[in-house]
């Protein structure tokens, strides 16, 4: 029974983030801008994290903040520029390209994070690894409607933007493994996004908050971006990786991408072909496959 309240959690938590760029695209069509949408998303996932973790130092039995630690929260802070740079690289992707194709192209943090761990870190790729790597490729090929509609009809700058997106999260995702693991995962949630309002309140002066144009709008995106994209999705894996385990939640948070199809497709009437979802369906299958084969190593 923990394991499937875990893998509940792990699955709720991806398909969370699977609805963002549909709501990005929302926020885009009532103007406002890329600084207005990842400022108010960062700032209202800050503000809420704090709240909850001073909640629950005033009324949990343990102390969530105070225990002796090896890490610095300085370094949690500034790892937390890499999940700010993410939110600015993919939601520039998301005003350039569908959702649909946005999701895909992120998605490619899948072989990125293996080529950074082989060039910082020398962790060689295992056969599978490398397999699924050429998978993805190709299945990216038919994901992106690059083989029916050819590289002119795509939009170079968007694509460019996904893997850029693609390789910060991957940075993230090394980086999230290895540093801050002896604080309470909310403690390092919070730090971890107040260093990326830092980032993002820097590239992007936060001047909509004082001079007048902050209406219902801001207040509407900026608490389903914070809360889907910031907030519920830490608190879930927290709660659910261990006790799924990392490989069974590698296959459930991959539900991120079917997600994210399916809500541009029904909600954002977006077009996407056969092919498209043929494509989506070998990355999806990939990820199962990859993590399901660690799951048999161990």
């Amino acid at each position: 029974m923990e394991k499937l309240k875990g893998a509940l959690a792990v699955f709720l938590g991806a398909s969370s983030f699977g609805i963002l760029s549909t709501f990005v695209k929302k926020a885009y069509g009532q103007g406002l801008t890329l600084g207005q949408v990842t400022g108010i998303q960062v700032l209202f996932g800050m503000l809420i994290l704090w709240i909850i973790l001073i909640l629950m130092n005033v009324f949990s039995a343990g102390p969530t903040t105070s225990e002796a630690r090896k890490s610095s929260w300085v370094k949690i802070l500034v790892s937390g520029t890499s999940t700010g740079l993410v939110s600015v690289l993919y939601y520039k992707c998301v005003q350039l390209v569908p959702a649909s194709l946005a999701i895909v192209l992120l998605m490619q943090y899948i072989w990125i994070g293996v080529v950074i761990e082989f060039i910082f870190f020398r962790t060689k790729p295992s056969k599978n690894n490398l397999i699924g790597i050429g998978i993805v490729l190709m299945a990216t090929l038919l994901a992106t409607g690059l083989i029916e509609k050819g590289l002119s009809q795509l939009n170079l700058t968007g694509i460019v933007f996904g893997l850029l997106a693609a390789t910060a999260y991957s940075v993230f995702m090394i980086v999230n493994g290895r540093v801050g693991n002896d604080y309470h995962p909310v403690q390092k949630s919070a730090i971890m996004v107040t260093g990326s309002c830092v980032l993002i309140f820097t590239l992007f002066p936060p001047v909509y908050l004082f001079n007048g144009q902050f209406d219902h709008h801001y207040l509407y995106f900026g608490l389903i971006l914070s809360l889907f994209g910031t907030v519920i999705p830490p608190l879930l894996f927290a709660y659910g990786l261990p006790k799924t385990g990392f490989s069974l939640g590698g296959i459930l948070s991959s539900a991120e991408l079917p997600v994210a199809t399916c809500m541009s497709y029904f909600i954002l009437h977006e077009s996407v072909t056969w092919l498209q979802w043929l494509g989506v369906l070998l990355i999806l299958g990939t990820v199962i496959w990859l993590n399901a084969a660690k799951e048999e190593a161990h």
